[in-house]
């Protein structure tokens, strides 16, 4: 028996609720996964139904309930260096770029994405302080609090070389044993925001020399997809790149992009189409 009665029909509710508000686009297969992430917000609200608290979204469109609902159904999967192979292509890209060079993250969870291309950037420059800045963007606040600190368990950082944990990071003592901060150089260069992909206006001002946008597109279906790959086109350098995730091809969304290497792509307009 659950906790918490939870019917289809309110499964369908959120499946729309959270397509509108962020684009994401849950499968049949995901039930068990939303049952047991609302319910945490209905212990902490004293609710005793899902169709209650559905309710409760319903009826106040601008609550910070909000963001306790978009958060819980975000999934924040990542890890440093996480396909690695990209890394060494955004060092030689922006090892020939001339400064200020901007780079953007669209997904940047906890940090381990903006920091990996902050190491990557400091490698390229052989510098801590490189000419480099780095936009880190989620939709989701509670893992843009963590990013902004910049705390991670030793476990986190399992396959980083000594000498990169000796270089980038501070180890912690006392009750930190076993906790690593970012050195304040890396963290200078990103700056955490919130943004929705599916907002009117992302509040980007600038050309950005590349973006990661990797293991987002899997979540939404195929007109997001594409709305949001060709808005990204005016905002990348004509030079730029765009990185995506292992599991997406995009030549089936748009053809804004051509593939330049293994999940790396250019815009199209460089190569004449």
């Amino acid at each position: 028996m659950k906790e918490f009665l939870f019917t289809q029909a309110d499964f369908d509710r959120v499946r729309q609720l959270i397509y509108a508000r962020a684009g994401i686009s849950l499968g049949e297969g995901k039930h068990e996964m939303v049952y047991s992430r609302l319910a945490r917000r209905l212990r902490a609200l004293g609710l005793t139904t899902c169709t209650a608290y559905l309710q409760l979204l319903a009826d106040q469109a601008n609550a910070p309930e909000w963001e306790f609902f978009t958060n819980a159904l975000t999934t924040n999967l990542t890890a440093f260096f996480r396909e690695a192979h990209h890394f060494p292509i955004l060092a030689a890209h922006v090892r020939q770029k001339k400064a200020p060079i901007v780079l953007w993250t669209c997904a940047s969870s906890s940090g381990e994405e903006p920091y990996s291309m902050a190491i990557a950037a400091c490698e390229a420059f052989d510098s801590l302080t490189p000419p480099v800045s780095i936009l880190a963007t989620d939709i989701d606040t509670q893992v843009l609090e963590t990013a902004g600190a910049g705390i991670y368990p030793l476990s986190r950082l399992n396959g980083l070389s000594e000498e990169r944990l000796q270089r980038y990071f501070l180890r912690g003592r006392g009750e930190q044993s076993g906790f690593v901060r970012i050195r304040p150089e890396l963290r200078s260069m990103v700056s955490f925001k919130r943004l929705n992909l599916l907002s009117d206006e992302w509040g980007i001002s600038t050309q950005v020399d590349a973006i990661f946008c990797r293991n987002v597109m899997i979540y939404f279906d195929k007109l997001t997809q594409g709305n949001i790959l060709r808005r990204f086109v005016p905002l990348l350098k004509a030079d730029g790149l765009l990185f995506s995730g292992h599991s997406e091809n995009l030549a089936f969304v748009t053809d804004r992009f051509t593939l330049k290497g293994k999940t790396v792509y250019e815009l199209s307009q460089r190569l004449g189409t």
